[in-house]
């Protein structure tokens, strides 16, 4: 039946050569994806320069840590050397007990 009903409509017209066919695809989705590929190149962008902002605070960061390093072992030097003075100059003394004086005298 279908093809019946097909055979009746006559053809569609002919347009001249001259006439630029519109393409089938709307121009809003072509559109749409240039755009979509420019957020997308804008959003990459973005997260390169905050990647890049968390690597150098990062690198700040570790760089700060190792000079906390260095400062807290040249104060654990400096102990020893004032702990090995202390035990020079008293002698009876070892160092728990010491310690536990001292702990004892500053509550």
């Amino acid at each position: 039946m279908c093809m019946n009903r097909v055979e009746k409509f006559p053809s569609p017209p002919s347009f001249p050569a001259k006439r630029k066919q519109r393409s089938k695809k709307p121009k809003v989705q072509v559109l749409g994806l240039s755009s979509r590929r420019g957020c997308q190149k804008e959003e990459g962008e973005d997260m390169e320069l905050k990647n890049l902002k968390l690597y150098l605070e990062n690198q700040s960061i570790v760089e700060e840590n190792e000079k906390l390093r260095k400062k807290a072992n040249l104060l654990h030097q400096e102990n020893l050397a004032l702990m090995s003075e202390f035990e020079k100059k008293f002698p009876h003394l070892d160092r728990f007990s010491t310690t536990l004086s001292l702990l004892h005298n500053k509550h």
